[in-house]
Parts: structure tokens; C-alpha cells; sequence
């Protein structure tokens, strides 16, 4: 189905990401940013990596029980991974780019929300009687 389909390969496309920024935070930014920004870094990976086999298997659900709360879900986590992550990202490094956004640092608990509301769409999903 064009949906699963479109879950998964935004999944994978996450999981690349992951990867490539992880390696950066790890061998890129020692000694560049301080050891609590590292671990800021590495929090903000390791949600994104956690999120993207959410969304795999929310892909793999759609695929045998299509619904809209699985494609809300899809999305809450596509939207907390860019909020969550991405502004982590930017946090722990604005040393590095010189850029100062002082209000960013307020994204970073809303994408938080869409991860706990992807997770309760899936509860929801798995709550209803077949």
C-alpha cells in the first residue's frame, strides 16, 4: 500500500540520518563542543534512532490493518523527530555554527508531545477490538 510504503521510506530514510549524524556527534565533535553537549548529541540520536523502528513498525501495521491513527501516528513521530532531534541537534552545535536562535530551544519538549501522542495513537490502534 502507497501509505506503508511512504512510512517505510521515511523510516529508512531517518535511519541513514541517524547513522551519519550519530558518527558525526562521535568522532566530528569531540573536543568541539562540551562533554555535555556530546551527550545532549547523543540523547537526541538516540531518540531519532528509537523513533524510527516506531515508524517501521507503524509501516508494517498500516500494511495489515490500514487506519488513520497509524498515519497520524506516522506523522507524530516524522514531526517529533524533526522537532525533538533536529532541535537538539542544532542546540548542541550552535557553538560550532555560530548561529543563535534563542527561542529554539522551546521546539524541543513540543516534539516530545508528538512522540507521546504517536505512541498513544498507536495504543489506540492496538486497543480496539478486530
Amino acid at each position: 500500500m502507497k501509505t506503508s510504503q511512504n512510512i517505510l521510506t521515511t523510516a529508512a530514510i531517518f535511519g541513514a540520518t541517524a547513522v551519519m549524524i550519530g558518527a558525526f556527534g562521535a568522532h566530528g565533535l569531540k573536543g568541539k563542543v562540551s562533554a555535555e553537549s556530546l551527550i545532549s548529541f547523543d540523547t537526541a540520536v538516540k531518540y531519532q534512532f528509537y523513533h524510527v523502528f516506531a515508524m517501521m513498525a507503524t509501516g508494517n501495521f498500516f500494511a495489515q490493518m490500514p487506519s488513520k491513527q497509524l498515519t497520524w501516528a506516522a506523522w507524530c513521530f516524522t514531526i517529533g523527530i524533526v522537532l525533538f532531534s533536529g532541535s537538539i541537534y542544532y542546540l548542541t552545535t550552535r557553538e560550532l555554527h555560530g548561529i543563535n536562535i534563542p527561542a529554539i530551544g522551546v521546539v524541543t519538549p513540543i516534539g516530545g508531545v508528538f512522540f507521546i501522542a504517536g505512541w498513544v495513537l498507536l495504543g489506540l490502534v492496538f486497543s480496539k477490538k478486530q
